[in-house]
């Protein structure tokens, strides 16, 4: 059975922190709000999945809690929990520690090539590179699941492969 990663997008980690003016992500249809993104989370948890923290996440989310209008430290504090988390790799938490991966000149050439068209697309630099991060453990093995209210993101999510079925000898 192949290991669960589920990789935090900004949108579902303010919402989930219900960070201030950040409470609510997603279209009408599909709605977001810390309850819900808690049933998602617990869901996660259930299957066994790993809980990753990109930096661009990381930062984000930093970035509007400090753009907060209320509550700054508060917010920074309870964040800041869940990255301690993520850092020492508490389960189920984990932070992506292969981030120079991302930074190689190969891989700054590929996000070059690749992201104008990205942008195009209205997507941001900060999840091109989250899309990159699926892409590293998707390659890797594992079962990928992008937590985001985001749908251009979603659709990058990388997609599962199809079990192969074992041949009687």
């Amino acid at each position: 059975m192949r290991r669960s990663i589920a990789i935090f997008d900004t949108s579902l980690l303010c919402c989930w922190l219900n960070i201030p003016g950040r409470e609510q992500a997603g279209s009408e249809r599909d709605f977001w709000d810390s309850e819900r993104v808690n049933l998602l989370l617990e869901d996660e948890l259930q299957k066994g999945s790993m809980i990753v923290l990109p930096l661009a996440t990381i930062i984000e989310t930093g970035n509007h809690i400090s753009q907060a209008p209320r509550e700054r430290f508060e917010y920074a504090t309870a964040f800041s929990i869940h990255i301690k988390r993520a850092a020492l790799s508490t389960s189920p938490w984990a932070a992506f520690t292969d981030q120079s991966v991302l930074w190689t000149p190969e891989h700054m050439l590929l996000l070059a090539k690749d992201w104008p068209a990205l942008a195009a697309s209205k997507m941001s630099l900060g999840d091109a590179t989250i899309k990159y991060v699926a892409d590293y453990y998707s390659e890797a093995g594992f079962d990928v699941r992008i937590l985001t209210s985001d749908e251009a993101l979603r659709a990058y999510e990388p997609k599962r492969p199809k079990a192969k079925p074992r041949r009687l000898l």
